[in-house]
């Protein structure tokens, strides 16, 4: 049963585009025009309306807590990765990289970054989360029930991205910090102690230089993520689950959360990792721009560490939408089953012959 719908679900495009465009029917009750993003759920099971301010705030505090708590967690490889892209001569593979930095610094130097790391993307993840829901329910009311559904991706795309614009803006100081505390051997060991010292040396610009090429690696990779697994929950409950998710106990519709967002990890880490390795040598140097380092990388360079970023990356964004999801059950968050087509979208393609 799930070996075969995991064959069915291999040759599914999970960014299909819909060959029709219906016009859209004019909706006197507002209420209508949120069928789609926020269809069965009772009222008795929620503790708030979707769309509500205090949806919004309780989703971007899961966004704190999934990104904030996950990039933490992984900063041992992070610093290894980051070390690979900007010294590959000296750090020549992960397992050598984390055995010359735990000889020289021992296994307190795993950890070193932690602390920006924390903070940069706590605010990154609630501004991440908390600005796609928002993001996605504005995007989604415009276009109206039936354009909403058969244009979904395309919404999941442009709310992501538009969410992740103001999220790296979040990121960018902390993220500048953390670079040159991993990457630059006794320029200083604490946020504390580089923060003052960055802005001493270059102003507040030190801390906002690499927001362009964060842009770059961290809109591609957020619009991937949230694409991909909004159209992989769909097709896993569609092809690979065997009952519909509404059967499904919590526990099981959170294995699919993390199965789901594992593919979509895996893709993000991809899309985004030249970037990163810009980002990662920009912080590090002086004076450098985001053109010089991408030719003095060359086609080859930006490629480095890439194993150690998909090992990363897929169990960082699975641990993410499985954490996100569970604060939603949580504080008891309408959580939307994945979109069914509209009925009256049903009856005008029926009518059409479709």
């Amino acid at each position: 049963m799930y070996w075969s719908g995991l064959k069915s679900l291999s040759h599914v495009n999970l960014f299909h585009s819909p060959l029709i465009s219906l016009p859209q029917q004019q909706q006197g009750d507002e209420q209508r025009r949120r069928v789609f993003t926020a269809a069965s759920y009772h009222e008795a099971d929620v503790s708030c309306e979707y769309g509500s301010n205090k949806y919004y705030a309780l989703c971007g505090f899961g966004g704190v807590l999934s990104c904030g708590l996950t990039h933490t967690a992984v900063v041992p490889l992070d610093l290894v990765k980051c070390r690979i892209q900007v010294n590959p001569a000296k750090y020549k593979s992960i397992f050598n990289g984390f055995s010359v930095t735990v000889r020289e610094d021992g296994l307190r130097g795993l950890g070193r970054g932690w602390a920006p790391t924390f903070i940069g993307y706590s605010m990154q993840g609630l501004c991440k989360f908390g600005f796609y829901e928002l993001f996605k329910a504005f995007y989604n009311d415009m276009l109206g029930e039936e354009n909403a559904y058969l244009w979904r991706t395309s919404v999941y795309l442009a709310a992501s991205a538009s969410a992740e614009f103001f999220a790296d803006v979040a990121l960018a100081p902390m993220e500048a910090c953390k670079v040159r505390i991993q990457t630059q051997p006794g320029y200083a060991r604490t946020l504390r102690e580089c923060a003052p010292k960055m802005y001493a040396e270059e102003g507040l610009w030190a801390f906002y230089k690499g927001v362009y090429p964060l842009w770059l690696r961290q809109i591609p990779y957020t619009m991937m993520k949230f694409a991909c697994f909004e159209r992989t929950v769909e097709m896993l409950y569609k092809y690979v689950v065997p009952k519909p998710r509404s059967a499904c106990s919590k526990p099981e519709q959170l294995v699919v959360t993390f199965v789901a967002g594992y593919i979509a990890g895996v893709f993000c880490a991809v899309i985004s990792h030249p970037a990163d390795s810009v980002v990662s040598v920009l912080n590090k140097e002086k004076g450098s721009s985001a053109i010089q380092v991408l030719k003095r990388l060359g086609p080859q360079g930006v490629w480095k560490g890439l194993f150690a970023r998909i090992i990363m990356i897929g169990t960082l964004t699975a641990l993410q939408w499985f954490i996100y999801d569970s604060v939603k059950v949580y504080f008891r968050l309408p959580r939307p089953p994945p979109p069914e087509m509209p009925e009256s979208l049903k009856r005008k393609m029926s009518l059409a012959g479709q």
